[in-house]
């Protein structure tokens, strides 16, 4: 390479936020029960992904060999950005086996459709006054949760879906057309 060409690829994500992803990446592991269950079985996974805000799409392998993939778990994170104010924030892997495991459930059959992704917090703040179904303390500025559409599925078959995964929240949102999931504790409305 010529002297003074810098070779580093730039990353959407800042270095601290890559290093926090990587630790979480490498110590993550599934509790017990049938969302492990359902992600175990698959050498690996993948997930199909349309952005409804940006018009984006993404395949990509998020997991393989035994260990999430840091450069796709990055790619993903810029994917499921903060569409208003283009922030990006590491997405707790978890919630990602959460999408996988529906996608699966539901035949793998085309891109699941992202309605809202991570939220930065002044953006949940705006949300959050012009509506009192936003949470002031929404998991989706932590980056676990991301609400949801299936095309050709109902909102309540994908809520029942989510909900037999015992992995977190689960919010149904039949006059909005969209399925909150997340991996807070395990709740429904």
């Amino acid at each position: 390479m010529p002297q003074g060409q810098d070779n580093r690829r730039h990353s959407p994500i800042s270095r601290r936020s890559f290093l926090a992803l990587g630790a979480g990446a490498a110590t993550a592991t599934l509790a017990p029960g049938p969302l492990a269950a359902a992600v175990r079985v698959m050498p690996e996974r993948t997930l199909t992904l349309y952005n409804t805000h940006t018009g984006e799409h993404l395949k990509t392998v998020y997991w393989s060999g035994g260990s999430y993939i840091p450069s796709s778990l990055s790619t993903v994170n810029h994917f499921l950005r903060d569409h208003r104010s283009g922030e990006t924030h590491p997405m707790d892997p978890h919630v990602l086996d959460v999408l996988t495991a529906i996608q699966h459930r539901f035949g793998g059959n085309g891109p699941i459709h992202i309605v809202s992704g991570y939220r930065s917090p002044a953006t949940n703040a705006w949300l959050a006054s012009m509506s009192g179904g936003v949470a002031r303390n929404s998991l989706h500025m932590q980056g676990k949760a991301i609400d949801i559409r299936i095309p050709g599925r109902s909102v309540r078959a994908v809520s029942h879906v989510a909900a037999s995964l015992r992995a977190g929240g689960v919010g149904t949102y039949p006059a909005s057309d969209f399925v909150h999931v997340d991996t807070g504790r395990v709740r429904y409305w």
